[in-house]
């Protein structure tokens, strides 16, 4: 198996940061962004009511009574303006966000349930909901600044500089708007959407470590003992690897994570095995260096990307959906991905204390696991679809001339067998020969 070192793409020394709970939370939640918005622009809405008091009473005092009038007929006009947005807002916000939950229904149902986490946690989705809120509130405050006063000698506050700001949250609601309405047009076409997953996918090898050959996984030693998952049941998200390496060096052993990233556990089962001494002791558990949630994230997991990208592919060539095109989209970026990884060490990561002593092994998937999860459920469903076993040959092709000879076993098993189920389920020969025949495109 590869060794796999700590500091791939990034400084030495240095690894990648552990998955926070409360923030993968908040990023999974629609509440954050849009409380803290109506918290900041309601203490937004307190100083601005203090300046205009100031420049009331300081108009007062000058005894500026013709400026005053000024304003109190600049206000009434923007009463009128904010009356409007106040009234017309929360009617915008609940138009909108129907239109954008039936989007949502329909991308799950045609893509993945999977791609729902790329809608929900859109930065821009956030931003446009919490900001049309908060101008929604902070119409509403504005309102109850104007005190109804004509007399400008009477007069205690003229609520300025508040419909200054109204609309300028009503500008910057309309800017969201036009970019929330294009990026959710972006996340309704499937060229975007996988090429979003690959994105992301390549994000989680460009924190893999860089390679290192050699033999020290397997002269850990015996395996002295074990640290059991105590907490809740879910899938395994992330691990501190930071502080999995202090804890193994202080006790002088090495920590092996039994199950995978993406694994679902409960609570007894094994998470870490312990070679080398007993279990590292301390204030928290080992236990509590791992994150465990309701469903997948890409942080560490290196194969959810060809795992979301292949069910796009099935879902394609469901006979509810029926879309060979989508299913070759997809296949064209499970070969990029299978490319971009062929010549790197797989199936395990070797990390280091400072000295460069092992301390953490990290089971992550080899080739064949990888190439099974991309090539293996689209192949069983592609037989009767030309355009995409003429793809697959096509893209076994490819990552067989691109990689190692030691890897290229897996590639030439899947080619024979659709080679197989082809002959077996297409009587015409001529039919056979034009879909066996590799083509990059399909069909074009």
């Amino acid at each position: 198996m590869g060794d796999w070192m700590t500091t791939g793409g990034l400084r030495e020394g240095r690894r990648p940061r552990t998955l926070s709970p409360l923030r993968e939370h908040l990023r999974d939640t629609f509440w954050f962004a849009p409380t803290a918005a109506m918290v900041l622009v309601f203490v937004v809405w307190a100083a601005a009511t203090a300046a205009d008091t100031a420049i009331v009473d300081a108009l007062h005092d000058a005894r500026d009574y013709d400026t005053l009038d000024d304003l109190l007929r600049l206000a009434d006009d923007a009463k009128a303006v904010v009356t409007v947005v106040s009234s017309a807002m929360m009617t915008f916000i609940g138009v909108v966000f129907s239109i954008s939950l039936v989007a949502v229904q329909m991308a799950s149902g045609q893509f993945s349930p999977r791609v729902v986490r790329i809608f929900v946690r859109s930065r821009i989705t956030k931003a446009t909901f919490a900001v049309f809120l908060a101008t929604f509130l902070l119409s509403l405050l504005v309102l109850t600044s104007y005190e109804g006063q004509a007399d400008a000698r009477y007069v205690t506050s003229i609520p300025l500089i508040q419909s200054v700001l109204t609309l300028a949250m009503l500008g910057l609601s309309l800017l969201l708007f036009v970019l929330y309405v294009n990026q959710t047009l972006r996340l309704m076409r499937i060229s975007h959407v996988i090429d979003h997953i690959t994105h992301e996918a390549f994000k989680v090898v460009a924190h893999m470590p860089v390679a290192r050959s050699t033999g020290e996984e397997d002269a850990l030693g015996p395996e002295t003992a074990q640290v059991v998952h105590h907490g809740r049941a879910g899938v395994l998200r992330d691990v501190n690897i930071a502080r999995l390496v202090r804890a193994a060096r202080r006790e002088g052993v090495v920590l092996r994570l039994i199950p995978r990233i993406g694994d679902f556990v409960v609570p007894g089962t094994p998470l870490f095995a312990v070679h080398g001494g007993p279990a590292p002791a301390g204030r928290r558990p080992l236990s509590h260096t791992v994150s465990v949630g309701v469903e997948r994230t890409f942080h560490q997991d290196f194969a959810f990307g060809m795992r979301q990208l292949a069910d796009i592919g099935l879902r394609a060539l469901s006979a509810a959906v029926n879309d060979p095109t989508t299913a070759v989209q997809a296949i064209d970026r499970i070969v990029q991905f299978l490319a971009a990884v062929a010549g790197r060490p797989l199936d395990a990561a070797l990390h280091r204390d400072r000295h460069g002593n092992v301390r953490l092994v990290q089971s992550v998937p080899g080739w064949t696991e990888l190439v099974d999860l991309g090539f293996t459920e689209i192949r069983g469903c592609a037989v009767g679809a030309p355009q995409v076993t003429r793809r697959i040959v096509a893209g076994l092709d490819d990552l067989a001339a691109i990689a190692p000879a030691d890897r290229r076993e897996p590639l030439l098993r899947h080619r024979a067998l659709l080679v197989e189920a082809v002959e077996r389920s297409v009587a015409e020969p001529s039919d056979r020969a034009f879909a066996l025949r590799p083509d990059r495109q399909g069909i074009g």
